[in-house]
């Protein structure tokens, strides 16, 4: 307690002194002017002030060694491709390391093709020229949905002397004694997609309202400010549902003749089918739709339901994109968008500028891939010779990350 105590006033002085220099990661938020005045140090300190901030002074300048100089968010590396989410977010830097890296990946879940086809990201990207080189080992492992089983394998990876590890994480709640065991071993946490609910560590994922307000905005374009849309959900409950649908509504409500029947597809195929089907069945017909995930078989019941094709956006599933290139001189005019499987490759890429020394935004806003019927190419935007339950969207060109999607589609289909 005593040396809780002593920290806590070097910590003080530290601020009095205007140094505000604290153990990695470098928090360093927005500039702000502060007057001494204000934090009522008027008069002169005392003589045990004095001793503090001298002994702060010294804390100080070891920190200043670990750190190097602190550096300002327009600093932060590759900012086209690491784009902070808001004007708000914080930039973090991490101390410099020299390598090659130990890189691990801690996954929960493994049951379905996007999360094969996550790890296979990984795996190809870590075998890119540019960054091999980094990478002298790399480490995956799936831990289900066990929170404590995850948690658990991140704490293995710590304790191992790991350099960076990378997390899907289970919860987004359960990380914050780890996040503070990573800092005091040296290694970066690296979270992405479900991310970890924590200022102190890099988060990286696509802008879920900006997703949906994408969506809203093609529809009315496409199909204008009157109609009837189907509105097919995500999983009950799910941020990344919630943010959809906030976004799509942000669009829609503006316009008081458009009119939304929400169902419930579960992002996935079979699902979404029977679920439009139904809809098709007691509404009759629509004017457009959205669909946060399960497209292909969401289009397969407007087809089967006697639907006139009309504008659908939704997911980039391999088989809602061949439908599109199938249907579209029909009427079947389609946007396609992706939560990327990439998004690992993504943060492995923000890990190891992190491991150099670089600042980042604290939440990185990744590109939403997407694309529409009209600019749609075979081979490069879907592909006719391959399975549909596959997500095309595999890289980021903006951030110089491009995986060969016709092999990973491939090897998704042999689970780890």
């Amino acid at each position: 307690m005593r040396f809780a105590h002593r920290l806590l006033a070097i910590r003080e002085a530290l601020t009095i002194c205007h140094l505000s220099y604290l153990p990695r990661p470098l928090i360093i938020p927005p500039a702000k002017t502060r007057s001494p005045t204000k934090r009522g140090f008027a008069s002169p300190p005392n003589a045990h002030m004095k001793k503090l901030i001298s002994t702060a002074a010294s804390v100080s300048l070891f920190a200043l060694a670990q750190l190097g100089t602190p550096a300002q968010a327009t600093d932060t590396a590759s900012a086209e491709c690491f784009k902070p989410f808001s004007s708000e977010t914080k930039t973090l830097q991490f101390k410099a390391k020299k390598g090659p890296y130990r890189v691990a990946l801690a996954n929960g879940f493994i049951g379905n093709t996007w999360r094969i086809e996550m790890i296979k990201c990984l795996q190809q990207y870590a075998e890119d020229p540019q960054i091999k080189p980094l990478i002298k080992e790399l480490k995956i492992v799936s831990t289900g949905t066990d929170v404590a089983a995850q948690i658990g394998a991140v704490d293995n990876f710590i304790n191992a002397g790991y350099d960076l590890v990378i997390i899907n994480a289970v919860s987004s709640t359960a990380f914050k004694p780890v996040v503070e065991r990573a800092k005091r071993a040296g290694v970066v946490l690296i979270s992405y997609d479900n991310t970890i609910d924590s200022d102190q560590i890099v988060a990286v994922n696509e802008d879920q309202l900006e997703a949906g307000r994408l969506m809203g905005e093609w529809i009315v374009k496409q199909m204008g400010t009157k109609g009837n849309v189907i509105e097919v959900r995500g999983v009950a409950g799910n941020p990344v549902d919630l943010d959809r649908h906030k976004g799509q509504h942000a669009v829609f409500d503006k316009y008081p003749d458009i009119k939304t029947i929400e169902v419930v597809g579960n992002w996935d195929d079979g699902t979404a089918q029977k679920a439009v089907a139904d809809a098709i069945a007691v509404h009759g017909k629509f004017d457009g739709m959205t669909c946060q995930g399960g497209t292909t078989g969401a289009v397969r019941a407007l087809i089967d339901g006697k639907n006139p094709f009309i504008p659908v956006a939704g997911e980039a599933e391999n088989g809602f994109r061949k439908l599109i290139a199938q249907h579209s001189s029909e009427g079947l005019k389609g946007w396609s968008y992706g939560q990327s499987p990439a998004l690992v490759a993504l943060a492995l890429k923000a890990g190891l500028a992190a491991l150099q020394g670089n600042s980042l935004p604290q939440y990185i806003s990744a590109p939403i891939p997407q694309c529409e019927y009209e600019t749609m190419k075979a081979g490069v935007d879907y592909f006719p010779d391959l399975s549909d339950d596959f997500f095309v969207a595999s890289g980021f060109p903006q951030c110089n990350i491009t995986l060969d999607a016709g092999k990973l589609m491939n090897a998704a289909k042999t689970s780890e």
